[in-house]
């Protein structure tokens, strides 16, 4: 019996960690700056993570618009990784107030949990809460005024929305999110729209075609690019170290891409 314990015990200790342990690991040995701060949206107190560049100039912003499952590790891990390219990130909780005793996104019990708060959020609510973070990112005295946003899952979706609210965005990167379908919201969008898509996630990527011909009607820029083989959610599951091949090339070659298109902001 001794035996067979200190073969679990063994086997659970050399067990490779799920992705969010992993971040979360990633996390605490970074050596880039991290604050959590709290942005008002009206009578709204909305919790941000922020990460800074380790640079002598003063840096884009970026701001972070989470999955469905809230401001998770990974949501941040994303923060400080776009740190470590050389940019201001900030990562707002929309789930801040609306967890187990006017918490937040840490306080659920359950990433489903998270998921259903979330799906009754309103949508007005939801943009003003990332103006609310963009505007006090705007303001650090290390920000050098220029302003891009991104998003996954539903936060891709968040992010054609707050490119039609923001005249001062220079870049909106969306990751599988749902697309905005009204032209007259789309015509309001400044900037470029670059898309990042799993071909095995049709009920996103079946989107892209009509998303194509909206923005060219009204001569907008929308670069759509669909990663082989990839599936919902692979800049997450790309960076689980169980995870799916697929996912994990096109994690690579977004996050190549990604970072080219920011360098030319």
């Amino acid at each position: 019996m001794k035996r067979l314990l200190s073969v679990l015990v063994i086997t659970a200790l050399t067990t490779p960690a799920s992705a969010q342990d992993f971040v979360k690991e990633r996390l605490e040995k970074s050596p880039r700056h991290h604050e959590w701060v709290e942005v008002k949206n009206g009578d709204r107190k909305v919790q941000c993570f922020l990460a800074f560049p380790e640079v002598k100039d003063k840096a884009t912003a970026v701001v972070v618009i989470h999955e469905n499952k809230g401001l998770t590790d990974w949501v941040r891990g994303v923060a400080d990784q776009l740190a470590e390219a050389g940019y201001i990130a900030i990562a707002p909780d929309m789930l801040s107030g609306f967890g187990p005793n006017g918490g937040s996104t840490k306080d659920f019990k359950s990433l489903d949990d998270a998921t259903r708060a979330l799906g009754k959020l309103q949508p007005d609510q939801v943009i003003g809460d990332i103006n609310a973070a963009a505007d006090y990112v705007l303001k650090l005295p290390a920000c050098n005024g220029k302003l891009a946003a991104c998003g996954f899952c539903w936060g891709g979706g968040q992010t054609w929305k707050i490119a039609a609210n923001r005249s001062d965005l220079k870049a909106a990167f969306v990751f599988y999110g749902t697309p905005v379908t009204e032209k007259d919201v789309l015509a309001k969008i400044p900037c470029p729209v670059h898309g990042f898509y799993g071909e095995n996630d049709n009920r996103i990527s079946a989107t892209i075609p009509k998303s194509v011909d909206l923005m060219k009607s009204i001569s907008k820029t929308y670069d759509p690019v669909t990663y082989t083989g990839a599936g919902h959610g692979f800049m997450r599951s790309g960076e689980d170290p169980k995870g799916r091949e697929p996912d994990r090339k096109a994690r690579t070659e977004a996050w190549g891409r990604w970072k080219g298109l920011l360098k030319k902001i």
